[in-house]
């Protein structure tokens, strides 16, 4: 199917939680992190492909706030892991044509990543191909909790009546109030649970699981679950004509 056709049916913002790589590096014997490195080279594939496939909008599931639970290893490895991918991709996305944000909570992160984020978005805030979103220890509970908290403190300066709140004040103060709600969430790996991601976002979003691990995922199969998207019928609460 042409590019043009494949347009007329792909969402125009796809949210993925990219799960398995853990688990592909043991089934191959190797180490956890082999599979996250695999995992990132996987994230490259995925984002030359949006524009073609006709996505606008891509949000990645990198790591939540409950992964810090993880073995101290991982973590560390995990990330110097997001410090390398920042640093070797950044020519390649601001010649794509790709803008990068982050969402998620910074302070916990190491001053160093969060410098070199900050730097990307600001490298890459002119790009309009593809907008490509990174949940750096974000979690979604985590971000509504963060949303109110700065909500309450701009009802306590008076910048804010509380007889104002409605959906649209509380999708201003989260992390993605810049950006369109996903129209499709995608998980790898055979788990189908949302893993606390992007729950005030995703309240009228498609799913879609697939077995295939995510170093493993290819964009050929990513192609396949957006044209499989295209048959569905969203109707948001009201009764199908």
């Amino acid at each position: 199917m042409a590019a043009k056709d494949i347009q007329q049916v792909t969402p125009e913002h796809v949210a993925i939680i990219m799960d398995g790589n853990g688990r592909w590096a043991t089934r191959r014997g190797m180490p956890r992190l082999y599979g996250h490195r695999s995992g990132a080279r996987r994230v490259r594939e995925v984002v030359r492909a949006c524009p073609d496939l006709g996505v606008r909008y891509l949000t990645l599931y990198a790591f939540s706030t409950e992964n810090w639970k993880r073995a101290p290893t991982e973590v560390e490895g995990l990330m110097a892991l997001f410090h390398r991918y920042i640093t070797s991709e950044t020519t390649e996305l601001i010649d794509s044509g790709v803008r990068v944000r982050f969402i998620g909570d910074r302070t916990k992160l190491d001053p160093k990543l969060v410098s070199l984020m900050t730097q990307l978005e600001a490298d890459t805030k002119p790009n309009d191909l593809l907008h490509l979103t990174i949940a750096l220890n974000y979690g979604a509970r985590d971000e509504i909790v963060r949303a109110s908290a700065r909500m309450a403190e701009a009802v306590r300066s008076g910048c804010l009546l509380p007889d104002d709140i409605d959906g649209d004040t509380i999708c201003g103060y989260l992390d993605t109030a810049d950006l369109p709600d996903p129209d499709l969430v995608i998980r790898t790996s055979g788990e189908t649970r949302v893993s606390n991601f992007l729950l005030w976002q995703s309240a009228y979003a498609e799913y879609a699981f697939t077995p295939v691990l995510w170093p493993d995922f290819t964009a050929a199969d990513f192609g396949e679950i957006l044209l499989s998207y295209g048959a569905r019928e969203r109707r948001y609460g009201a009764v199908a004509q």
